[in-house]
């Protein structure tokens, strides 16, 4: 019989699985949300130990995390913050890449119009070194009078 139950590919049952015991004010008998704290306040239940700077909330708002500065609590917690700016280090990086890209085909357009005026970069040497072979001639001309 029990090697009936144990043979391969035999799922055995196990025990159900309990939820786990609440933890905090839930566990304390405390209500869930005390009349004076915000919806905001109320969202963010872990443990808030960093105080945002302007720039942080500026960075909280543009990432989305949330829709106003009125909403953004006093504290939060630093991995959120961790987070939100991971993800605008992203969004920058996104934006430099489309930036270099737009750059490339501005190059690209007026190279092709230089192409079009017979302006090459040879060329341009080429008349810069013979500026300066004259205005050394002339120079050394001068210094033998």
């Amino acid at each position: 019989m029990l090697a009936a139950l144990l043979r391969p590919g035999r799922l055995l049952s196990a025990a159900p699985l309990r939820p786990p015991a609440p933890r905090g004010a839930a566990a304390a008998g405390d209500p869930a949300r005390s009349p004076g704290t915000t919806r905001a306040e109320q969202a963010h239940r872990v443990v808030a130990s960093y105080k945002p700077s302007k720039f942080d909330k500026k960075i909280l708002l543009w990432t989305g995390r949330f829709k106003t500065e009125e909403e953004i609590p006093l504290r939060i917690p630093p991995e959120m913050l961790d987070k939100a700016r991971n993800k605008a280090r992203v969004k920058a990086c996104y934006i430099m890449i489309g930036l270099s890209i737009i750059a490339c085909f501005a190059v690209i357009a007026s190279a092709k119009k230089a192409a079009a005026r017979h302006e090459s970069l040879t060329s341009l040497n080429l008349a810069k070194k013979a500026k300066w072979r004259k205005e050394a001639a002339l120079a050394a001309e001068a210094k033998a009078k």
